[in-house]
């Protein structure tokens, strides 16, 4: 893999790093709930974070492995997707981001099952290995929000 190759595979990994900001501040001017609101808020910030980190990793012009393999609860493979709605829990606010960090996981990883060249294959897992900390991170919310009853 080249560095031409390495740097649109980024390029595209900032494009959806942008659209999940986009989709988390959409979410935040549609609920009313001010907590929610601010939950939202702060996601997006978050995306636009990861999307920073990586425009570091477009602009370094070196081709190197800058995320490693994370823990995997899983909790977001054992809930449905809720409908971003105007009145919906925190629980499922959470719920919903854990799936969208899922589908992202999922993506990379299914696109390193389609390479042919290693070095390809280990950026989309590296990639993957991004989505999946920030999905640990939204079922480790989700758990304290959703399962108080752990506490």
């Amino acid at each position: 893999m080249n560095l031409s190759e390495y740097k649109d595979i980024i390029k595209q990994a900032i494009a959806n790093e942008v659209e999940a900001k986009k989709f988390y501040e959409d979410a935040a001017r549609t609920l009313k709930d001010p907590h929610l609101k601010n939950l939202f808020t702060s996601l997006a910030e978050e995306e636009k974070k990861h999307r920073d980190i990586l425009t570091k990793i477009f602009t370094s012009n070196t081709v190197d492995r800058y995320f490693k393999e994370s823990r995997d609860y899983k909790v977001a493979e054992t809930v449905e997707e809720p409908e971003l709605s105007l009145d919906m829990r925190p629980a499922d606010a959470f719920a919903l981001a854990m799936k969208k960090e899922e589908a992202a996981m999922k993506q990379y990883t299914e696109m390193a099952g389609m390479c042919d060249d290693d070095e390809k294959r280990q950026v989309f897992l590296d990639l993957a290995a991004m989505e999946r900390d920030h999905k640990l991170k939204m079922e480790s919310a989700f758990i304290d929000i959703g399962y108080p009853e752990v506490w």
